[in-house]
């Protein structure tokens, strides 16, 4: 019996090491995109909702650029890693609006990435401009630490 216990010991901690090395992304915090926009996102709540701020480095309007809303609802499940979610930008400084639906990354450095595809709704006046309302794209976030 004394023989088998180290055996045992080196199985159990084969078996659970995975677990440890299975980094969790985490969607919540400060994000940055490739075109330099920022955006926070606070904490989920039981339902996986959040709310958060985003604040664009790009537009179409010559308005000045504000900070603006966010909220959205991530995927809610305990067992995914890297889950799914979607949010809404409610544009502060023009009448338009965007959804981004994407997937919390954790790529081979152990870094966070969210990876997004959107859509802008532009207001337009009448409907024959209606094929000149919606744009789409996609946006790699990257998670911005905290200056220490």
């Amino acid at each position: 019996m004394v023989q088998a216990t180290p055996f045992l010991l080196v199985l159990s901690l084969a078996l659970v090491a995975p677990s440890f090395s299975a980094r969790k992304c985490v969607l919540t915090g400060h994000w940055i995109n490739d075109l330099g926009s920022n955006m926070t996102i606070k904490a989920l709540n039981g339902k996986g909702e959040f709310a958060g701020s985003y604040h664009t480095a790009v537009t179409a309007t010559t308005n000045e650029i504000q900070v603006s809303p966010l909220q959205g609802s991530q995927h809610h499940t305990n067992e995914k890693s890297q889950s799914t979610f979607g949010f809404t930008v409610n544009w502060s400084f023009s009448d338009a609006i965007t959804v981004f639906t994407g997937q919390c990354f954790v790529n081979k450095e152990g870094k966070e990435v969210l990876k997004t595809m959107w859509l802008l709704r532009s207001y337009v006046d009448m409907i024959k401009d209606d094929w000149k309302a919606t744009r789409v794209g996609t946006n790699t976030f990257h998670r911005i630490h905290p200056q220490k």
